[in-house]
């Protein structure tokens, strides 16, 4: 699952980013508003944490902005106020939750659980193809054959391919919504990433294959 980490605080975005990595999240982080819209222009996300107090556009208007464009991307609003006026402002301005700073750590995990598990429920739990399942709610690959439970990557990656079948998804594509922007990483994991995928999909269903078309991408393909 991957985040949208809007934070001017150094600090603090730097301890954001260790702990939500270390709790399996994907993380970009951004550290004014008019970045934190550049970002979701490329509607790349799952959640955002939005602080409200940032440089150049601030907080509220970055929500304003992206609910008036229609995008309904789940938004935990962060801020050092606490009056009730705030937060009133913050929810009837289309944001999902609220957290005052300070904060513990396991709070604002719970809060993320619980807005990214409301969206989820929007949309379907299960998805489906041919004779394989993958269920969002626990990771978990399943044919009548058998099943695994994926690595957050792999979860990730097979779920944009499960969710477009039979379209090409680039190697770029790839990068930029599971690593990131900002990532590291060699464009060649998304190779050995494809591979654990397709170890695991031979070993439970010979009707589905990850099929790769020569500098264009991979999809996911019935045999």
């Amino acid at each position: 699952m991957r985040l949208l980490l809007c934070e001017d605080e150094i600090e603090l975005s730097n301890a954001l980013v260790a702990i939500l990595k270390h709790n399996n999240y994907s993380v970009d982080a951004v550290y004014d508003g008019q970045e934190a819209l550049e970002y979701l222009e490329a509607e790349n996300y799952d959640g955002v944490i939005l602080d409200i107090m940032m440089p150049k556009v601030d907080g509220i208007t970055v929500l304003k902005t992206i609910r008036k464009k229609g995008n309904n991307i789940p938004v935990i609003l962060l801020t050092a106020k606490s009056e009730i006026n705030d937060k009133v402002l913050g929810l009837d301005c289309g944001a999902d939750d609220y957290l005052t700073k300070p904060f513990a750590t396991k709070e604002l995990l719970a809060r993320i659980r619980s807005m990214t598990r409301r969206q989820t429920e929007i949309t379907n739990t299960v998805l489906s193809f041919a004779n394989i399942t993958l269920d969002r709610a626990n990771f978990e690959l399943k044919s009548d054959k058998g099943s695994f439970r994926l690595a957050n990557k792999e979860f990730q990656m097979l779920e944009m391919l499960m969710t477009n079948p039979k379209q090409l998804i680039s190697t770029e594509r790839f990068m930029e919504k599971i690593w990131g922007y900002d990532s590291e990483a060699e464009i060649n994991v998304v190779w050995v990433y494809i591979s654990y995928l397709r170890k695991k999909l031979s070993a439970i269903s010979d009707k589905v294959q990850i099929k790769a078309t020569r500098n264009m991408g991979y999809s996911l393909e019935e045999k």
